[in-house]
């Protein structure tokens, strides 16, 4: 868990997000397309791996799955979003220092099922079967 400061306020971490956040909140998304998803690449570029080589592969799955949906950051971590709200993200295991990364997805999803459904998933590793179940949730949630 990053250090914190005091019993109150902001992680290290959540410090460093709400800095990357300011900073893109700077950047017209959904301009340039292009310059957008060498942004995202250029982020994910960064990571330490394995965040790295996932980051990778679930942009190339979110990509294939939802063609229409725009790369962006968000929080410092890849973003995908429709209409300019971000649909899902991918938050990697060391941007907390978690034991695992989230593949998560926001209220615009429609992931409904029911009275409950979940809206994050842990990714410790990306075999085929968790590749088809992405691609599947994001099909889903564009629907």
């Amino acid at each position: 868990m990053p250090t914190r400061k005091g019993a109150k306020g902001f992680s290290d971490g959540e410090r460093a997000a709400i800095k990357e956040r300011t900073q893109e909140q700077k950047v017209v998304w959904g301009k340039n397309r292009a310059e957008d998803e060498r942004a995202v690449l250029a982020k994910i570029a960064t990571f330490p791996e394995p965040d790295r080589a996932m980051a990778k592969r679930l942009h190339a799955i979110i990509s294939s799955a939802a063609p229409d949906l725009a790369p962006r950051l968000w929080y410092g971590m890849p973003a995908y979003t429709r209409e300019g709200d971000v649909l899902c993200f991918f938050q990697p295991a060391s941007k907390f220092q978690a034991r695992y990364g989230t593949l998560g997805f926001n209220d615009g999803a429609k992931l409904d099922e029911g009275g409950m459904w979940p809206t994050g998933f842990a990714l410790k590793e990306l075999t085929a079967t968790e590749e088809a179940r992405i691609s599947a949730l994001v099909k889903k949630a564009v629907r």
